[in-house]
């Protein structure tokens, strides 16, 4: 087993992309299942809350409802793909395939294992965001042409979700742990982060908090400018300010997670 020192910088080499690739054969041999889901999933609610609900709803910050969610669907794939694969997958592969075990006997160390796997966890979120992107499409609901940009700000959304997870799979005992975090703080999320519900709606106070410690806030932000144009004034802040704050935001946090969930998985893999 090749292993490393617990502190300091992961020593990351271009292994990292032979992990990443082996996720990747992996879900190109059921890439059909995987496809459904994301495929059918933001067509019911787009149905569901755009066209069912949409219409008891005024517009929003001059677009139609079903407008308005769009972009929230498309952040909260992100949040979903990343965030679920390392977490339920990254723990199945770890503790019943013994894959981690069986790559590290390899030259490959543990940062490098956990890095493919963050990487890969990013890019569950792209692909998923793409497929999500192209029913939005379908519906008519994209009004920007700065849409594909959506994708690299999946990907690297993807990669913060993805680091996060992470350190929940670090910290779990069984895969039962993982309901902690999804009912604590991903359901939240989902409801509250500027989705389905404008949070300049929500007091003050909560709209400092989600813009102070909810990621999916930010990524909600960039997706809805880049899809459809519109942001809103938060916090106090204009609409300039929230869209450089999500840039930021994004780019500490997913660093300082990206790092704390390499040491923390070698904590727990190292003996």
């Amino acid at each position: 087993m090749t292993t490393s020192s617990t502190s300091g910088l992961p020593k990351l080499t271009y292994h990292v992309w032979t992990v990443w690739r082996r996720n990747f054969d992996v879900f190109m041999k059921t890439w059909h299942v995987n496809f459904l889901p994301s495929l059918i999933e933001p067509i019911l609610y787009l149905l569901a809350f755009g066209f069912g609900l949409g219409t008891f709803v005024t517009e929003i910050e001059g677009i139609s409802y079903i407008q308005w969610i769009a972009p929230g669907l498309v952040a909260i794939t992100v949040m979903y793909g990343s965030f679920f694969e390392c977490t339920y997958g990254s723990f199945v592969r770890m503790y019943y395939q013994r894959t981690f075990d069986a790559i590290i006997a390899t030259p490959i160390n543990v940062e490098e294992v956990i890095a493919g796997e963050l990487l890969w966890g990013a890019t569950r979120a792209t692909f998923n965001s793409a497929i999500v992107l192209a029913v939005v499409a379908a519906f008519g609901l994209i009004s920007s042409p700065l849409f594909l940009v959506m994708l690299p700000v999946a990907f690297f959304g993807g990669l913060l979700f993805a680091a996060l997870g992470m350190c929940f799979t670090a910290l779990a005992p069984n895969i039962d742990f993982f309901n902690y975090p999804t009912f604590l703080l991903i359901t939240p999320m989902f409801l509250i982060s500027n989705t389905f519900i404008p949070l300049a709606t929500f007091p003050s106070q909560l709209q400092t908090i989600a813009l102070a410690v909810l990621p999916l806030t930010h990524v909600a932000d960039l997706s809805r400018i880049l899809v459809v144009g519109k942001v809103e004034t938060l916090g106090g802040l204009s609409p300039e300010w929230v869209l450089i704050l999500a840039v930021f935001w994004i780019a500490i946090v997913t660093t300082v997670l990206f790092i704390l969930a390499i040491y923390l998985m070698k904590r727990k893999l190292i003996k």
